[in-house]
């Protein structure tokens, strides 16, 4: 199906390319005969198309580079074959008009050439060593950036300003009168001269940023004058940004100055709405800033090959959080090993690192909880949501969160293949449930049947929709859900002009509010009832949005459906029921003994024939055979509740930040020579000990 939407797409790039080809073989044919109605339809055609495509399906065009025939290369061709066939067509003087008409097309060129020069070079002076964002950088003389046009765009750059040349040349062709030429020329030029001056301007003193080494010594200056105690770092692609997000709103409450430490300048970007101070390292050279700042302790939610680098640093501290934790193998990565210490929720993490064996040791382990799970509500019994449509009994509202298939591919790690449509047609078929299906957003990336099966679900639960009737939300509820929505963008997005770059997003992106997240919470908590509000009680929902977050699908369930992820463990929290699909080909106890999150919940096979005393269960706690069951595993997995998993990440951060300390103490004393080095101090135990091995005695 996907492969399906995707053809007309396909088809309408396909066509682009054949009619640019066929343009330019019409345009040399036109230019040899000659024939001047065509030669000059073929002639502002080609640039026409080339033009929009630019704009339009830039991606398209790229593809034509990688066989060297890029922007320039077809405009040049273009222009070439337009003097050809003025050279051809009669009542065009090849002295007189045509060659002027060249020699302003070479210059046209040459200032192009000079105009991306300039584009360099300003580019080069807007680069600078690090990026920062909630900081006031003011003081690096930030301005806006020069229009994209000129600045960034070398191939619309062309076009654009080849438009009156190609204009004027061909209407010299039509006419036989070169002045047209020459104004579509002498446009051309003003522009590109125009363009290279203005640009020209942004080196100037004024519009100039500081120097490298003036950068980095106002760096060291800021940091010396926050001075920050806790990092997280993080590095990773475009798509794995989620990991550092979900400790956003853990370290904005730590103990300390926090700090982000990134490695990408893009990633800048995709950290989510926050007030903590945020400085990106894209060379591991300028990081090392750090070594001489206050920073004690870095936090590392994912392992990265960036990550050794600013291991190197001595005078800072280390502790992998990860993000997220569950019983698959990635979870006890032997990677960990290079951290000072590894932070866990519980003692479940704790027993896995044992067994898994691979170089993690257990003092260097530390339980801290999962500080994120806050906002889950706990357990309070039998579904007590809204009635069915006969107002008769209460809706079960079910979670169904299937993982993805993972990079390998393994059947058993998401259930959509083999066991989803199943799943959800059992719960379907039961009058009395409402659905939440909120699939993994990478499911299909690498299985295309987990792609598909996750079409036909999706399918499944709009046809069971159309069965269902009742009443609905009044037009002021999607008016609500439109007006919290603009409210959070407004907090959690910024908009920046297209021409914005790095150094005007730094000078936008400024001093924080400081009262951000309060603001955010808030308007999320808002948003959320909006949304809910918004549709029918009886509805059954496909959430593919970030929004609503997972935490709050949690809050509106009564029941989840998951696979062995920690979605699972997250969901523990509530100790609400919960089951997971074994897709593995295992035998039920060797799944519970393999998986130790399942322990505390039904298994449902592929066949999902469990789902209706599963629901039976849920609605009658007393049948339920797995209460206490969850209670305990949840502090097997998530630690005590008291004290609350915050306090108990903050005690962490202190500790691991007077290590630290106690480190430098012992460096600098070591330095001062107060404390002997082990060279030294074995050196003057030889000298106390003689050549025979016995010391100096002192008798009375």
């Amino acid at each position: 199906m996907p492969s399906a939407r995707l053809a007309p797409r396909r088809i309408a790039q396909l066509s682009a390319l054949l009619a640019m080809f066929a343009l330019f073989t019409a345009q040399i044919v036109s230019a040899l005969l000659p024939n001047v109605p065509v030669f000059v339809a073929a002639s502002a055609a080609g640039l026409v198309l080339d033009t929009a495509l630019q704009y339009r399906d830039p991606g398209l065009l790229a593809v034509l580079g990688k066989i060297r025939l890029d922007t320039l290369v077809r405009q040049l061709l273009r222009d070439m074959l337009i003097l050809v066939g003025l050279l051809r067509i009669e009542g065009v003087d090849p002295e007189g008009e045509h060659a002027p008409l060249v020699l302003g097309l070479w210059a046209f060129y040459a200032l192009h050439f000079a105009c991306q020069g300039m584009a360099v070079l300003v580019r080069r002076t807007r680069t600078l060593p690090i990026v920062t964002r909630n900081i006031d950088a003011s003081a690096l003389r930030l301005t806006a950036a020069p229009p994209r046009l000129l600045a960034r765009r070398q191939a619309h750059r062309l076009l654009t300003f080849s438009l009156p040349t190609t204009a004027g040349l061909t209407a010299t062709a039509a006419t036989k009168d070169g002045l047209w030429g020459g104004i579509g020329l002498g446009t051309a030029l003003v522009l590109a001269l125009g363009g290279t001056v203005y640009l020209a301007t942004w080196l100037l003193p004024k519009k100039r940023a500081k120097s490298d080494q003036q950068v980095m010594a106002w760096l060291d200056q800021w940091l010396a004058d926050y001075r920050p105690t806790v990092a997280m770092y993080f590095s990773g692609g475009a798509t794995s940004a989620y990991q550092a997000n979900m400790w956003l709103s853990t370290l904005s409450k730590v103990d300390g100055k926090p700090l982000i430490v990134l490695r990408e300048r893009f990633m800048v970007q995709k950290i989510d709405a926050t007030d903590v101070p945020i400085i990106c390292f894209p060379k591991v050279s300028t990081m090392f800033s750090l070594e001489n700042s206050t920073l004690q302790m870095m936090l590392h939610p994912a392992n990265a090959a960036k990550t050794s680098q600013v291991l190197r640093i001595p005078t800072i501290k280390h502790a992998f959080i990860n993000h997220g934790e569950s019983d698959k193998l990635s979870s006890c990565n032997p990677y960990a090993k290079a951290y000072d210490e590894v932070w866990v929720a519980g003692p479940a993490a704790r027993e896995r690192y044992a067994l898994a064996e691979v170089g993690v040791e257990d003092k260097d382990i530390v339980e801290v909880g999962r500080p994120q799970l806050a906002p889950i509500r706990p357990y309070s019994g039998a579904p007590t949501g809204p009635r069915d449509a006969d107002a008769s009994q209460r809706l079960t509202t079910v979670l169904y969160a299937p993982t993805w298939e993972g990079w390998d591919g393994n059947p058993g790690n998401t259930s959509v293949v083999l066991a989803g449509e199943n799943i959800v047609r059992g719960l379907l078929a039961d009058d009395n449930v409402r659905l939440l299906y909120k699939p993994h957003p990478m499911t299909g990336s690498v299985d295309p049947r987990a792609g598909a099966a996750n079409q036909r679900i999706m399918a499944m639960i709009r046809e069971a929709n159309t069965r269902r009737s009742g009443s609905r939300p009044g037009p002021e509820a999607a008016a609500e859900l439109a007006r919290r929505t603009v409210a959070l963008d407004k907090l959690t997005s910024t908009h920046f002009r297209d021409s914005a770059d790095e150094l005007e997003r730094m000078l936008l992106q400024g001093a924080p509010r400081g009262d951000r997240e309060a603001a955010i919470t808030e308007a999320t908590t808002a948003w959320e009832k909006a949304y809910w509000a918004s549709f029918p009680e009886w509805e059954h929902q496909i959430i593919t949005d970030a929004r609503p977050a997972i935490f709050a699908c949690f809050n509106q369930a009564d029941l989840l459906i998951s696979d062995v992820s920690s979605v699972v463990s997250d969901w523990l929290s509530s100790e609400k029921p919960y089951a997971v699909a074994n897709t593995s080909g295992m035998t039920e106890e060797a799944f519970r003994t393999g998986f130790p999150t399942v322990s505390a919940g039904v298994i449902l096979t592929p066949s999902a024939e469990g789902v209706p005393a599963l629901l039976e269960s849920v609605r009658h706690p007393e049948k339920d055979q797995f209460t206490a069951a969850r209670a305990e595993l949840k502090e097997h997995l998530l630690g005590p509740s008291d004290p609350p998993s915050l306090v108990r990440f903050n005690n962490a951060v202190r500790a691991l930040c007077e290590k630290a300390d106690d480190r430098r103490v012992r460096m600098e004393s070591r330095l001062a020579g107060e404390i002997p080095s082990p060279r030294e101090a074995s050196e003057e135990m030889a000298e106390d000990t003689g050549p025979n091995g016995a010391g100096d005695s002192v008798t009375a």
